[in-house]
């Protein structure tokens, strides 16, 4: 069940997940369920690769909810494949990447601690983006928490 704008409700991530948008001109979208200062919690779509970049504020864990591609983290020769229910975990200014993307939709419920500002992306390569081509932010269903 999901309770609006309780951010101590009770959610369901799949249906939130579902109503994240089939295109997008961004790399992302996510949809949040909570958002506080010590951290926040959402659902995101990846629509394309994503080129390496690192948050400089947050550690990150991953949940991965459908689609299969490649994740890799630190390092590129570190590249191996994701699938349905594994968790990723890498620290805040680790460069990670997802440069392929093999069965769509790709889904994962990502927590943020401390919460990440929308802001908080760094490209390695500038030509690659900036935030505002990273993410659609709070899309799908309804307003954030």
């Amino acid at each position: 069940m999901f309770e609006p704008n309780n951010p101590k409700g009770r959610f369901d991530v799949q249906a939130l997940a579902a109503a994240l948008p089939d295109r997008a001109d961004t790399m992302l979208a996510d949809h949040y369920l909570t958002d506080r200062p010590s951290g926040s919690a959402r659902v995101f779509r990846v629509y394309r690769m994503v080129p390496a970049h690192f948050h400089r504020e947050c550690d990150e864990y991953l949940y991965v909810l459908s689609g299969r591609g490649t994740f890799w983290m630190g390092d590129p020769a570190n590249e191996a494949p994701f699938a349905p229910g594994q968790l990723i975990v890498f620290d805040r200014d680790t460069v990670h990447a997802i440069p392929r993307l093999h069965e769509h939709p790709v889904l994962f419920l990502a927590i943020d601690a401390p919460r990440r500002r929308p802001d908080d992306v760094t490209f390695l390569d500038p030509a690659d983006g900036d935030a505002t081509d990273f993410m659609a932010r709070n899309v799908g269903a309804g307003e954030p928490d």
